[in-house]
C-alpha cells in the first residue's frame, strides 16, 4: 500500500524517464572534463534520441548558467527528432514574461503535439540572490498565471507581482487538453511544500533513505490535501546497473577513482541551486553514509561528490534495481527519472537490460491530456480569427 494516497493509484506501471545533461554534466570518470562528452547538441541531442528509441516515456531537460544547450531551445530542437517520448522541459519562473512564458509552451506543445510535460524551478537568477519566500511567490504567481492561460479564454491576474488584464488566451492555447501541460515540482522549504500542494501535478524528489523519503510524501500530501488534491510522486535518481552487484560496484569505484574533492567542490558551486535546502540534504546524506558512501545497501552518494542536486546512485544487478524499483513503486511513486555516466552508454545499459522488465507509461496521456487528433485550438484546426 503507497505511502499516501496517490492520484495515479489505479495506473498499472509507471513512467520511466532518462536525463539530457544539458549544463555540463557528462563524464566517463567524474569531475574530469572530456571533450567528446561536452555538453554539445550533438552529445545531447544524440542520447535523447537514443532514449526515444528504447522506450523511455520521457526525458528530464535541465536549466541553469554553465556551457551546454538552452532548455527551450533544446526541446524545440527535438520535437521533430523524437516521436514518442515526452520532452521535460525546467522554467525557471520569473526568467520569462508569464503570458510570453505561455506562449512558448503553447508553441512547443504544438511542435511535440503534446509530449511536453513542465520541470518548475525557482532557484536564482545567475549573478543574484533573492530571498526564498520572494522566489517561491513568484513561482506561485506564474504557475497561476499559466493555468488561466490553458483553461480560460482570458487572463486577468492580479497578484503580488503581476498584474494582468485582458488578455485572450488564443495565442497561448496548448496542444493538450484538460489542463494543459502537467507540472513536475521539487523543493523541500515550506513554501516548496504549499506551491506543490496547491498547483502542481507529480512531486519530484532526490535520493534518500527510504523512510525519509516516506515522510517527504507525507509533508506534502499534507499540503495537497488542504486543496482537495491528490498528487503523483517522482524520484530523480542516478544508476549503475550491471551483470552481478560486484560488477556494479566496481564500475562505482571506478566512477569517482580520478575525482579530486576540491574539483569536485568546484563543479557543485557552479549550479544555481547549490545553496538550496534540497542540495544540503544530499550533502547530509554523504555525511550518514558508510565508509563506502552507501546509506542503504543500493544506494550509494558517491556521486554527490561532484555534482550538485541529485547525489546518489541505485548500484546493483539488474535483478537487484529492479527490485528496488519495484520497493519505490509499492511506496506510491509512479515518475521516475534516470541518468548515469557517461549519459549515452548508461541510457544504453538500462534501456537494454531494466526498461524492456518494466511497465511503462505516459503520465500525460493516461490522465488524458495529449487529444488523440489536432485540437481546435488557433494553432491546430480551431478557426482562425
Amino acid at each position: 500500500m503507497s505511502i499516501v494516497p496517490v492520484r495515479g493509484a489505479d495506473i498499472q506501471g509507471a513512467e520511466v524517464a532518462w536525463f539530457a545533461p544539458l549544463c555540463s554534466d557528462d563524464f566517463r570518470h567524474l569531475g574530469v572534463p572530456e571533450g567528446d562528452l561536452r555538453s554539445s547538441w550533438a552529445n545531447c541531442s544524440h542520447i535523447a534520441q537514443r532514449a526515444d528509441e528504447l522506450g523511455f516515456r520521457n526525458i528530464l531537460c535541465p536549466s541553469s548558467y554553465q556551457v551546454g544547450q538552452d532548455t527551450l531551445t533544446f526541446v524545440a530542437g527535438m520535437a521533430p527528432k523524437t516521436s514518442r517520448m515526452n520532452m521535460l522541459a525546467a522554467i525557471r519562473c520569473g526568467e520569462m514574461h508569464p503570458a510570453m512564458l505561455a506562449r512558448t509552451v503553447a508553441t512547443l506543445d504544438h511542435m511535440l503535439e503534446g509530449r511536453l510535460t513542465l520541470n518548475v524551478i525557482s532557484s536564482d537568477f545567475p549573478g543574484q540572490q533573492e530571498d526564498s519566500a520572494y522566489r517561491y511567490r513568484r513561482s506561485w504567481e506564474v504557475v497561476e498565471i499559466l493555468k488561466q492561460a490553458w483553461t480560460q479564454d482570458e487572463i486577468n491576474y492580479e497578484g503580488q507581482i503581476y498584474k494582468l488584464k485582458g488578455l485572450s488566451t488564443d495565442p497561448v492555447r496548448p496542444y493538450q487538453i484538460n489542463g494543459g501541460p502537467l507540472l513536475y515540482f521539487g523543493g523541500y522549504s515550506p513554501d516548496a511544500l504549499a506551491l506543490c500542494g496547491a498547483h502542481c501535478d507529480t512531486y519530484l524528489m532526490w535520493p534518500e533513505p527510504k523512510e525519509i523519503l516516506a515522510q517527504r510524501m507525507r509533508d506534502v500530501h499534507a499540503h495537497a490535501e488542504k486543496h482537495g488534491r491528490l498528487l503523483d510522486y517522482g524520484l530523480r535518481v542516478h544508476m549503475i546497473v550491471r551483470d552481478t552487484e560486484a560488477e556494479a560496484r566496481d564500475y562505482a569505484r571506478e566512477l569517482v577513482s580520478q575525482l579530486d574533492d576540491e574539483k569536485g567542490k568546484e563543479i557543485r558551486k557552479r549550479a544555481l541551486d547549490a545553496t538550496s535546502l534540497g542540495v544540503a540534504l544530499q550533502s547530509a546524506n554523504r555525511d550518514r553514509a558508510d565508509d563506502e558512501g552507501y546509506i542503504e545497501p543500493h544506494l550509494w552518494t558517491g556521486v554527490g561528490r561532484a555534482r550538485s542536486g541529485c547525489g546518489a546512485a541505485l548500484v546493483g544487478s539488474v535483478d537487484q534495481v529492479l527490485s528496488e524499483i519495484h520497493d519505490y513503486m509499492k511506496m506510491g511513486i509512479r515518475a521516475f527519472i534516470f541518468s548515469g555516466y557517461p549519459h549515452l552508454q548508461e541510457c544504453e545499459i538500462f534501456g537494454t537490460k531494466v526498461l524492456p522488465q518494466l511497465e511503462t507509461v505516459s503520465l500525460a496521456q493516461a490522465y488524458g491530456r495529449v487529444p488523440s487528433s489536432t485540437p481546435p485550438t488557433p494553432l491546430g484546426t480551431g478557426v482562425r480569427r
